[in-house]
């Protein structure tokens, strides 16, 4: 089991979003790569830390997070130690010090450089209930900015390839420096040198992608989850951009989610009601038989435990409820009105069928098929 994002960070649920930030800066300084060299272990803890920061520090990831815990981010969503590589850390998280500290935090052993990130890129996918309740592997085409063949670069002119440039300033405290990322390259240490003639000017040419989603069970409409890499490519050999899935679920015809629970509405007649019957009802897997037994009123819920949808925490399957609504006959021919201004006028007669002559009642299962 993974584990928990605020005891990675040694917060509570209800801290703030500084209380985060300076939470994660000071297990960043703590399992630096720089400061522990070599060391595997610091390493892992310090993408572990990455990782909870990057879904605490984001409301909506928090929220999903709150609400689902790891389950919301599985199946390539979300990033983490398993999703997030050195550079994916340094690039999303390089300015957490305001460029102080380990060579700017800006890079891996790379003198204060940083690799941009790509744009992402957002889809909407739309499932049925049967896909949502099994889970589903979608594939999709996407379009997306990917680098160029054939596209070379060279040294940022700027900031001598160092992705940085540093100004001096007067103050009344006194010579003041502060470092920022180069304009110019957006932080890379490079520019183009050449590139194709198709390519744009940051060597970007457009192409088609198939993307494979890995759509766990028991996602909810409006729900968003990310792959990884899947978004438009970086300027300058950096990250690519991630793909965000928004999920769209369309109604069933008989069937209505609430939660992880679905409800049914049965529909019987006056006799099936008196007798008992059987009937087929719809399920998220095919259909189902159920018994109805004799004297059913009209209103009981019957409860089908474990045919709901699964939960995407894992805590099992919802229910699903069955309404049964008894449908009574707005016209009669002249001998089924007979019959009932018979019954209505027999005070002697029991409507309880364990009390009343079953043959009496199955006159009216006739009279009514």
């Amino acid at each position: 089991m993974k584990e928990d994002f605020y005891d990675i960070l040694g917060i509570s649920k209800g801290a703030s979003a500084a209380e985060i930030k300076k939470a994660y800066r000071k297990k960043a300084i703590e399992y630096h790569p720089d400061k522990n060299p070599g060391d595997a272990k610091a390493e892992e803890l310090f993408k572990k830390s990455a990782e909870a920061y990057e879904i605490l520090s984001d409301p909506n990831k928090k929220a999903k997070y709150d609400q689902y815990g790891h389950s919301a981010f599985e199946g390539g969503f979300g990033g983490g130690a398993g999703g997030m590589n050195m550079d994916d850390i340094f690039s999303q998280f390089g300015d957490i010090f305001g460029g102080g500290g380990f060579g700017g935090f800006g890079g891996f052993g790379g003198g204060g450089q940083r690799r941009a990130k790509g744009s992402n890129l957002r889809i909407r996918v739309k499932l049925s209930l049967e896909e949502v309740a099994a889970g589903v592997e979608k594939k999709v085409k996407v379009r997306r900015k990917k680098l160029a063949q054939g596209v070379t670069y060279k040294t940022c002119t700027t900031c001598n390839g160092q992705g940085q440039v540093t100004k001096i300033a007067n103050t009344i405290l006194g010579r003041m420096q502060t470092s920022a990322s180069c304009s110019s390259c957006g932080g890379s240490g490079q520019i183009i040198d050449s590139k194709p003639s198709e390519a744009d000017a940051q060597g970007m040419v457009i192409q088609e992608d198939t993307v494979s989603i890995q759509i766990p069970a028991g996602v909810e409409d409006g729900m968003q989850l990310k792959v990884g890499g899947k978004g438009n490519d970086a300027p300058g050999n950096g990250i690519a951009g991630d793909l965000i899935v928004a999920i769209e679920t369309a109604e069933h015809d008989t069937l209505k989610r609430e939660g992880d629970n679905l409800h049914f509405d049965l529909y019987i007649s006056i006799s099936e009601a008196v007798l008992g019957t059987s009937k087929d009802i719809d399920t998220v897997s095919g259909k189902a038989r159920i018994k109805l037994e004799p004297g059913l009123q009209s209103g009981k819920i019957l409860r089908l435990r474990g045919k709901g949808i699964k939960n995407i925490n894992g805590y099992g399957a919802g229910d699903l409820l069955v309404h049964v609504n008894v449908w009574t006959p707005k016209e009669l021919n002249k001998e089924q009105r007979s019959f009932f201004e018979k019954m209505q006028g027999d005070e002697n007669f029991d409507p309880k069928p364990e009390k009343s002559d079953k043959s009496f009642f199955e006159k009216v299962k006739d009279m009514f098929a």
